[in-house]
């Protein structure tokens, strides 16, 4: 049984969703990466954050929870504020601690949400520009259902952002289409 690689399901998954795009990216709960996407096939360049929970669903559960808002809920309740309260650490441990803070400063709770996202965005965003080739982002993984996240990254980058449905799937798709492809079926 050949092994599938993450990066190859990805990127397999999202040019079979959409075949004009330029690059993929996929924020799970995990980790963060944008794939270069071909059009002829396979992959190109991409870069991956696995190494900690910054711009991963990981730390957008985390900061939900100090919040007291479900993950399901805290994008829509980020979109609800005027205007966000910058948060300078990335970092979970970090963040957490300064989330807390201001908390307890009175800062309202939607505005801490909406600086959180922000600063999820650019730190995304500062990958995606060493990897995307200007043509369409196909916004897949987890994280691409919290319309916060949408919106924010699209602000942060200069080009199309677009999301399948079912975002979540795209990865797993991709690995059946390689199976599928593999075994002589496509």
């Amino acid at each position: 049984c050949p092994v599938v690689t993450e990066i190859r399901a990805c990127a397999t998954g999202a040019r079979w969703l959409s075949p004009d795009i330029g690059s993929a990216l996929d924020i799970g709960g995990q980790d963060s990466k944008v794939v270069e996407v071909p059009r002829e096939g396979g992959f190109g360049r991409f870069e991956m954050n696995d190494r900690c929970a910054a711009g991963t669903g990981r730390f957008l559960e985390v900061m939900a929870a100090t919040l007291g808002c479900s993950v399901e809920d805290f994008g829509a309740e980020a979109l609800r504020a005027e205007r966000p309260v910058h948060v300078n650490s990335m970092c979970t441990v970090f963040a957490e601690s300064e989330v807390v803070s201001l908390i307890a400063r009175g800062e309202d709770r939607r505005r801490i949400a909406l600086g959180l996202h922000i600063a999820t965005a650019r730190r995304v965003a500062t990958m995606v520009s060493r990897i995307h080739t200007g043509k369409r982002i196909l916004f897949v993984g987890g994280v691409a259902n919290n319309p916060c996240m949408v919106q924010v990254l699209r602000d942060e980058l200069s080009c199309e952002l677009a999301v399948p449905e079912r975002p979540e799937l795209t990865v797993a798709l991709g690995a059946a289409l390689v199976g599928l492809r593999d075994a002589g079926q496509v």
